[in-house]
């Protein structure tokens, strides 16, 4: 490693590992011989391969190439080592790293929550209520309005270098309305969950358990077949430890897989109960005991940090440090939502974890990438290496580091996802 540089924490790098273990092996028609395309003169690569250039979790190679045949990194290294190729791009001495990979948002919605940030901005405090006010204006939204916001909001993500997303349901909180946004974000994703456990509809304000009965009958079998996940909103106000575990195990039971959004606005069951059903990830981990960071540290479960919330509402930061000295595998991600936290920009959120979190530019870089394959139990994403999806950004800066160390300025120069370069 690099003299002065800090590196994620080991459990970072076995987590890159453990990924490279199950990667696609390259097939003898994509050897490196016959890449289509060679990007060189890149000042500094992340491939997220510790056994390659620094040998840090972030795998970092200077004076690199990146060989892409098809939608795959074929070959990544010293340039000077390149195979010849017809199609080469000059990077010109920028940065090259992975596309980031966001594995918490909120994007099938419709409506504007201005007027509830600006009453929080002026001193009253965040509550999971607010959602309510998105449910209405989602519920009376066409497909073609819910589509066209959805589009717009990946495609802004996707120029600040979001190359694989996953968002959620949430905003109907009825059979219909659920289905209908799994419908519509299936269309743009296979990173789709089924989050009818958002909060008890209003529809149910006077019996839970009865919502509770919807969600995990009728409800799941009709958003069943779009999504890849179920996920709930574990937390005083929306579902307790009991609710939460009967909803989840009727997923699972589905073929779904858990999702937690887990210890956000106090103490409670989320974590344990995401480690108890190995979730593949525990999101939010802002309120948590010494048992919960230990449970973390000894499970598969990724706690997903989402910086953005807490800076639209002014609470109190996750410990990442906490978590990564523990052991335990972080991801960061935008939780892109209009309520609170209305960011699409996983810069952004590299960012705030830096200065407000605790993370080095390293570890907060790892986890928007590696670390959001791994709560998506992605091995074809968030790296760099042969067999690898060829889903890179080109930063207008020679290093990583500049995500964290130029805050607010627009570094992605270009955007490459499935070998394609689309922004």
């Amino acid at each position: 490693m690099t003299p002065g540089r800090s590196a994620p924490h080991p459990t970072a790098e076995k987590a890159t590992e453990d990924a490279m273990s199950n990667a696609t092996t390259v097939s003898p028609a994509h050897s490196a011989s016959t890449a289509s395309t060679l990007i060189t003169n890149i000042a500094a690569l992340v491939t997220n391969d510790p056994s390659l250039g620094d040998s840090s979790p972030l795998g970092l190679v200077h004076d690199a190439a990146v060989a892409i045949e098809g939608d795959r990194v074929v070959w990544t290294g010293d340039q000077r080592k390149a195979p010849a190729t017809d199609n080469r791009v000059d990077a010109g001495g920028r940065a090259v790293i992975p596309g980031f990979v966001d594995s918490h948002s909120h994007l099938v919605f419709a409506g504007d929550r201005t007027e509830e940030f600006n009453a929080r901005m002026s001193g009253r405090p965040y509550s999971a209520g607010g959602i309510r006010t998105t449910v209405t204006a989602t519920r009376a939204a066409s497909d073609a309005e819910l589509e066209a916001n959805l589009t717009r909001h990946l495609a802004e993500a996707l120029r600040q270098g979001t190359t694989t997303f996953e968002t959620k349901s949430g905003y109907g909180l009825t059979v219909e309305d659920e289905a209908r946004a799994l419908r519509i974000a299936a269309a743009h994703t296979d990173e789709v969950t089924y989050l009818g456990a958002h909060i008890v509809s209003p529809d149910h304000a006077g019996d839970p358990a009865a919502y509770v009965d919807l969600v995990t009958g009728p409800m799941l079998d009709a958003c069943a077949p779009y999504a890849r996940w179920i996920d709930v909103f574990c937390e005083k106000g929306a579902f307790d430890g009991d609710q939460a575990r009967a909803i989840l195990t009727a997923g699972r039971a589905k073929g779904l897989h858990p999702r937690v959004h887990a210890n956000q606005l106090s103490y409670g069951p989320g974590v344990q109960l995401a480690v108890e059903l190995d979730a593949a990830s525990a999101d939010h981990c802002t309120h948590l005991t010494d048992a919960d960071v230990d449970a973390l540290a000894h499970s598969r479960t990724v706690a997903t940090l989402l910086p953005g919330a807490e800076f639209s509402t002014r609470a109190e930061w996750p410990d990442a440090r906490r978590l990564l000295d523990a052991g335990v595998t972080v991801a960061l991600s935008t939780d892109c939502n209009p309520g609170s936290s209305y960011t699409s920009s996983v810069p952004f959120c590299v960012a705030l974890a830096v200065r407000d979190m605790g993370m080095t530019p390293d570890e907060a870089v790892w986890s928007a990438t590696a670390g959001g394959a791994a709560a998506l139990r992605r091995d074809d994403v968030g790296r760099l290496t042969p067999g690898a999806r060829a889903d890179l950004l080109l930063l207008d800066a020679p290093s990583h580091v500049h995500l964290a160390y130029r805050p607010g300025v627009p570094l992605v120069s270009e955007v490459w996802r499935r070998g394609v370069r689309v922004a």
